[in-house]
């Protein structure tokens, strides 16, 4: 489970990303920035209905 928090950080500094971007009119970036939100974002909010919040134990 410790994947998963991983990857819901990862999908926050997407979403950080996308608004930098946008803040700064930088398409590519703004378009890699979905990308990475859109696929760790996706796993995160998938594994989390799958298995449930992490508990951090074994």
């Amino acid at each position: 489970m410790g994947t998963v928090i991983i990857f819901a950080l990862v999908a926050l500094l997407a979403l950080y990303g996308i608004v930098r971007s946008l803040r700064e009119k930088n398409i590519l970036a703004f378009l890699f920035g979905l990308g990475a939100f859109a696929v760790f974002g996706w796993f995160t909010v998938m594994t989390v209905l799958h298995h449930g919040f992490p508990t951090g134990t074994h």
